[in-house]
This record gives C-alpha cells, structure tokens and sequence, in this order.
C-alpha cells in the first residue's frame, strides 16, 4: 500500500521527488523483480555489473554466472538463462506472494531454489571502443517464471536505455516499483515507460499501442518444435520421464525457446528436475553436469557453444537444431539418428538418441500440422493445435494417477472430532497397474502403444516423485480442513461440562494450534467454518475460572 497510486496515473511532485535515486521503496519492485542490472564487455576486466537497482541487492557471481553476454551475436538478441540461488540467501519477504502462489496453475509458480535472468543483449559496431564493438547487456532477474511478459516489457525499455543510459533505466525501476502485486485472476494496470499494460495473470495486451500478446508465459511452441515436430510425440514422453536431454543451438534466444517449449509440453504437469534454456561453460553447475564419472543427471540444458558436441557426447538424447525460421517457414524435418554420428561439430541437425518410444505415433497430429504449413496457417494457430494435442496427450496419462490417488483418501465418515485425522493409505504401484486395465488412458485417447511401459518408467522419475508429493500434501491439508470441519460441529462446550479444567484447558491450547497451522498452511479451510471455530474458543474461555481466562487469551492468536 505504502501511500503510492499503484495504477500509474499520477503522484504529486512532493512524492516524485521522494522517489528519486536510492529513494524508491522496492515494495511493488520486489514483488515482480529481484533485480534488474546492467552488464557490460571490457577488454581488461571481462564481463561486469555496471548498474545494479535495488543497490542493495547481493547479486553474486556465483548465481548470475556469466550467462548475459553471448559471444558472436550481432545486433540485438534476447533469451532467457535459469540459476540456482546461493545457499544462505535470506528467504524473500514476499510471504503474501506465496500465498498467491498457491492458486495458480504450476507453470506459473514461482520455484524457490532458482531464479530467471530475462536478458536483451546487444552487440553493435562502435570504432570509438578499444575492442571496436558496444557490448551490452539489460538483465531482468525474478522468481516469476513469466517469459513472454518480462521478453515484451524488455523490447519496451531496452532500446530506449541503450540510447538514453542510467537516468531512463531509473525511470523504469520508478515505474515497476509503483506496480500491485501479480494478484491470480485480477486485471492489473502496469504502465511502463509510457504504455499501460493491461495484464490478467494468464493474458496481457498493450492499450496504447494495439500489440495483442496472448499469454505471460508461453513461447511461440509451434516455431520451436517445428524442426522436429515428427518427433514432438517422443520428446513429450522424454521430457514426461526426465531423461537427462541437451538442446544444441545455433543461438541463445533459439536454445532457450526451444528448452522452455520442452518444458512446457508436458502441462498441466509440472517439470520437478531441473532445466537450464541457455547454459554456458561459466555455469556454477558446469562441472556437476558434464562430468563423466556418473550418469547424465536429469535435466534439460540449452547449449550454444560448440564445445559442447564433444562434452556432452556421452549424453543419451541431443537435439541439435539449425537457425529457427521465421513464422510461415518450415524447415526440412531433422531424422532421429544414432548417437555415434555426433562426433564433429559440423553435425547436420537431427535428434540423437536411442530411445525407442513406449507409445506408436499419432499420424494425425502430423497430417493437421502439415496440412496447416501448406495452407499457410499462422504459427499462432499452429501453436494452439499442438498445445491442445500436448494437453490433451498428457491428461489422458495423468487422469488414471489422479483417479487412482484420490482412491487413497480415508472415507470422511472416518474422520472423528477426537482422533488425530487419518493417514492416506500408501501409492502401491502394482495395485495401481491393475487399475488401468478398466480406467486407463485408453478411455481417453486415441493413441495405441506400451502405455504400462510408459507408467513404470515414469513411476522411477523424479516427475512422479515430484507430482505425489504434490497432491500427498494437498490432500494431507484437506484431511486437516475435514478435521476441523469436524470439529466445529461438536458441541464442544458441552464437552468441557464432562472433562475436567486441565483436558479443558488442554482443548483450547489444541484448538489456537489449529487455527495458527490453518493460517501458516493455507489449509483450504472456509472463512465460516475458521470464524465458528473462534466462536467455539472464546465461549469455553469464557467459561472457565477467571484466572485461566487471562492466561488463555494471552496464549496464541484467536
């Protein structure tokens, strides 16, 4: 709140000046950004910070790593990088935010553990520079795994601080710092620089200048998987399986797409292992990663570097994919060869692997695309078929495990007032192959293929692992919100006239920890069923001695 219009129409002068350099409050920034900085090329120091806002952001090099200045780049080229937070970073403040987290679809939750570096590098000629070119990078770093938001919030200020420098970018930060929080479901005002954009968690459009972007976090998935669309089937099930998978490219903005489109494929999933869109030699996880003393770990990376070819040659799936082709252009479609033909960094494009995929492939997908590449459809429309296809693909797998999952919820007659709430029953995975004879994705989908193969291998992967743990605590929670549900439909002051002052007491302690583990847990609990639980507290307070009374109402939080 802080006393600032949120919605960007205007302050007076008074509270402008106050929010001059060093001045800004960061509230509104820091919901959306952790920092932005500026990294520039010297020909003696190498790569470095020149401006940093907030000022008091520990940004270590460890973290940003040297991932914001792609060599070889002319001209102007924005990508996405993905790093791991120090260990020993004060957890963000941010609790609000995490609350809001709770409500949005997994692809737009935050990850604690990692942060995003959204970047607009631009290399341009300049013979007044010793090295002979400009070489500068504005880095955008945040928690929100909002890719097309911060891209097109970039493209907006960007150019203009290449030309204008520090004053502009401060300018900039004072817009963002004025921004609400990125509140699921609320349509949101966001000016920057000039232009409002209009933004509903899931969609944004500029209202000053008529750009439609259809989604805060989508990339443009058809042009991605365009290359290898033959194949789109077997990369979603890699993907669904964690298999460790390297993306060779020709450039990071291409590295970086295509590794978020990967990710994406397998939504409403979520990916639980860990996944880099343009990974560099300079990474804190290079070592960890390429060495070949144990196998491949689970992750995606996005890889430029023709170094690479040979480092990664142990990898069992690569992609190697030439120069993306602008909207309407189809590129001849890469075959899926052996990995012993990756020796050379002069490889043609292709998917090397040996993987034999658990489920046949789906002709019609092929034909819809194809047919859409010669009748010119746009990428767009594209895009959503194969979005619907991908959705579809992978509801059709997961509804078996959600159906089977909800199985293991104890009955909620079985659910007392006066016992501990019961445990689920354990995820037994033979138990749960039986199931599929009958409900399985057969009723769904059109696809044929080892669909039990499929489920075993994904059972061994850290999706799986991932997911269950998900939906254990999920429905953990909501037995503890049946409980007290439950509980609130006693009579419970009756109760204490049957139970002595010290079980009384012991009721009301027991009751105020409900209440506090409802609030810290976000159990999805009703506002009626939290204000009778308060009621059901202070009417047996109010009934005991008057000593115990003033003890008890400083015990807690009612």
């Amino acid at each position: 709140k802080g006393g600032w219009d949120l919605g960007g129409e205007g302050t007076d002068d008074e509270e402008d000046e106050g929010r001059g350099r060093g001045l800004l409050r960061w509230d509104g920034f820091s919901a959306w950004l952790h920092c932005v900085c500026v990294v520039g090329f010297d020909l003696e120091l190498g790569q470095a910070v020149e401006v940093i806002y907030p000022q008091h952001s520990k940004l270590t090099d460890k973290e940003v790593s040297k991932n914001i200045a792609p060599y070889g780049c002319l001209g102007d080229t924005q990508f996405c990088f993905r790093f791991r937070q120090s260990s020993g970073r004060r957890v963000s403040l941010h609790c609000l935010l995490d609350h809001y987290d709770k409500d949005l679809p997994v692809y737009l939750k935050k990850d604690p553990a990692y942060f995003y570096g959204y970047v607009y590098f631009r290399q341009v000629r300049d013979k007044s520079l010793k090295r002979g070119y400009f070489q500068k990078s504005l880095v955008l770093i945040s928690k929100l795994p909002y890719i097309h938001f911060f891209h097109t919030v970039l493209k907006q200020i960007a150019p203009e601080y290449f030309e204008k420098s520090e004053p502009y970018l401060e300018a900039a930060c004072n817009d963002v710092d004025r921004w609400p929080a990125p509140v699921p479901g609320k349509t949101l005002h966001l000016p920057i620089m000039g232009v409002v954009m209009k933004v509903i968690t899931f969609y944004f459009i500029y209202t000053h200048i008529s750009v439609i972007l259809p989604t805060v976090h989508e990339v443009d998935l058809f042009r991605c998987f365009c290359p290898v669309f033959l194949h789109s089937q077997m990369l979603w099930e890699l993907v669904l399986l964690g298999e460790p998978l390297v993306v060779m490219a020709p450039s990071p903005s291409e590295s970086s797409e295509t590794v978020l489109a990967l990710v994406n494929c397998i939504s409403p999933l979520k990916y639980f292992s860990d996944f880099r869109p343009y990974f560099t030699i300079h990474d804190s996880e290079f070592k960890e990663y390429t060495t070949r003393t144990q196998a491949p770990p689970s992750v995606i990376l996005g890889v430029t570097n023709p170094f690479f070819a040979k480092t990664l040659q142990h990898w069992p799936h690569i992609i190697r994919i030439g120069d993306l082709k602008p909207a309407g252009e189809i590129p001849k479609q890469v075959k899926v060869k052996k990995l012993k033909n990756l020796k050379t960094l002069d490889s043609k494009p292709g998917v090397y692997t040996s993987y034999k995929p658990y489920l046949s492939r789906d002709e019609e997908i092929i034909k819809q695309l194809q047919k859409g590449v010669q009748q010119k459809r746009p990428s767009e429309a594209q895009s959503v078929i194969l979005r619907r296809y991908f959705l579809e693909l992978t509801q059709s797998f997961i509804i078996p495990l959600e159906r089977y999952v909800a199985s293991l919820m104890p009955l909620q007659k079985s659910i007392s007032p006066w016992k501990s709430p019961p445990q689920l029953r354990q995820f037994l995975p033979e138990e749960f192959m039986k199931t599929l004879e009958k409900t399985g994705p057969q009723l769904t989908s059109r696809i044929k293929g080892d669909w039990i193969g499929l489920y075993r291998h994904f059972l061994k992967s850290p999706n799986f692992d991932g997911w269950f743990k998900t939906r254990r605590k999920e429905m953990t929670q909501k037995l503890e919100a049946l409980h007290l549900e439950a509980l609130c439909e006693e009579d419970l002051l009756l109760w204490t006239q049957k139970h002595t002052e010290v079980e009384t007491v012991d009721l009301v302690l027991k009751l105020k920890n409900k209440l506090l583990q409802a609030d810290r847990e976000h159990l999805p609990v009703k506002p009626d069923t939290m204000e009778k639980l308060r009621t059901h507290i202070d009417a047996i307070i109010l009934a005991l001695p008057e000593d115990l009374q003033g003890i008890l109402l400083k015990t807690g939080m009612t």
